[in-house]
């Protein structure tokens, strides 16, 4: 069990290293982490990005194992009171993100999204079994994968980007940033990221302990959350460190997080901690309150081992990432074969099945089109993310409500305060363009 925690946590944080410095994103947690990250590295600062990365994945994950320790019983009972309509709501919520991602393009952001939905769509309908804009392709049964959907738009169109910029062998060399500056960040840049981490650890732990929703989201939620409260929130997606700091500590502070409902309810908060609710079974460990209680030695010992993992990821990621940063010097021309390689292998293993190797190769073109055109790519993938989810929790809570939906939704006190959250979201950046405009005048 601690062997399994433990490769959890370091898998959430080595997924930014390739987001960082190639631009292709290790685990979907690691999506956000592109936006910036990569940007960092090529103004020179990989370095830079990767210390941040690692130093924010520690913090996000030791705050997610001491909330485990301290909070397991009560944030499960919150979260066993999660029904469909709070899902839904939720999924609603990290919609609103959206917005956040068109870089002044609302129309561009706003298309990227609804295209993402109506791909969420293909498969097999839920509740129904009927198979939906399938064309009659067996593979297509079981929806779009996500993970050769994203490689094919962050791996592959950065790969056809790039591959424009070549003009023969002579200029192998000057494809390659220039990797200087220090691993750590300044301290008046460690003074400006202390709210964004804190407020990150607690997005990360409080999705994380949502049965089903993950690190992609908690990365999504907290990136949102850090652009929304940002002096400068143009400067996100563009090498913000801010920006890849919260999705950075959110997406490792999941990991603490989803093992409250796994070791408190036997429901486990992601794909990786149902393989360790195996693991708990295969044991004969029944989650819940023995496992609190009779078997205390055992759960403790995962629990710290988990602590562990974090602090010794951090101290392998800080060794390593002058060497591994040297990734991003390999010239262009000698890497995008290489990357090109291991995304149609990476593509392929999934399901052992060329067709997602197909649909990596169309996202790959979708991709390079959008980047062409000015499209927020990072928009589809959200909202193939969410699509599914807010479908889901949409049509069981039409079938709930019997009726009455608006009731049945104003009578849930979670509902009400996510509610509420979609509303600030929505209202809080025109009040600050507003406010902004309003002091510009003054002055």
């Amino acid at each position: 069990m601690v062997l399994l925690s433990a490769i959890y946590a370091s898998a959430v944080y080595g997924g930014s290293i390739t987001a960082i410095l190639i631009h292709t994103p290790g685990t979907p947690a690691s999506a956000a982490t592109a936006l910036d990250g990569y940007q960092m590295t090529l103004r020179g600062e990989g370095l830079k990005a990767l210390g941040t990365s690692t130093l924010c994945s520690v913090i996000g994950g030791v705050v997610s194992v001491v909330a485990l320790l301290l909070l397991a019983p009560p944030l499960a009972q919150i979260s066993l009171r999660f029904s469909a309509p709070e899902y839904f709501l939720i999924a609603i919520f990290g919609l609103t993100i959206i917005g956040s991602l068109s870089s002044g393009a609302m129309i561009k952001g706003l298309s990227a999204g609804l295209l993402g939905l109506l791909i969420s769509l293909v498969g097999v309908d839920v509740m129904t079994a009927y198979p939906r804009f399938t064309f009659g392709v067996a593979e297509l049964e079981n929806g779009i994968s996500l993970i050769p959907a994203m490689i094919g738009l962050f791996s592959i169109s950065q790969v056809m980007i790039q591959a424009e910029k070549l003009h023969g062998a002579n200029n192998l060399a000057s494809q390659a940033p220039k990797l200087t500056g220090n691993l750590f960040p300044s301290r008046e840049e460690w003074r400006k990221l202390r709210r964004t981490i804190s407020r990150s650890s607690i997005i990360g732990v409080l999705v994380g302990a949502l049965p089903g929703a993950g690190g992609d989201v908690a990365s999504w939620v907290a990136y949102n959350e850090a652009k929304r409260n940002a002096k400068n929130p143009d400067r996100f997606g563009k090498g913000d460190i801010e920006g890849l700091a919260a999705a950075e500590t959110a997406n490792n502070a999941v990991t603490g997080g989803a093992m409250i409902p796994l070791l408190t309810l036997g429901i486990p908060g992601s794909a990786a901690t149902a393989v360790m609710l195996g693991g708990l079974y295969i044991h004969g460990l029944q989650p819940g309150h023995e496992l609190f209680t009779a078997n205390a030695h055992i759960v403790y010992a995962i629990i710290v081992g988990l602590l562990l993992a974090n602090i010794l990821m951090g101290i392998v990621g800080l060794a390593l990432a002058r060497y591994v940063v040297k990734v991003a010097s390999v010239p262009f021309a000698i890497l995008a074969p290489i990357i090109v390689v291991l995304s149609v292998v990476g593509s392929y293993t999934i399901n052992n099945s060329m067709f997602d190797v197909y649909i990596m190769a169309a996202f790959g073109l979708l991709g390079y089109m959008m980047r062409k055109t000015d499209f927020p790519t990072a928009a589809i993938v959200l909202a193939m993310i969410l699509g599914a989810m807010a479908e889901i929790g949409f049509r069981q809570s039409l079938v709930m409500s019997k009726g009455n939906m608006l009731g049945y939704y104003f009578d849930r006190p979670f509902s009400l305060l996510i509610m509420g959250l979609i509303l600030l979201a929505l209202v809080s950046p025109l009040f600050v363009r507003w406010k902004r405009q309003k002091s510009q005048h003054a002055l």
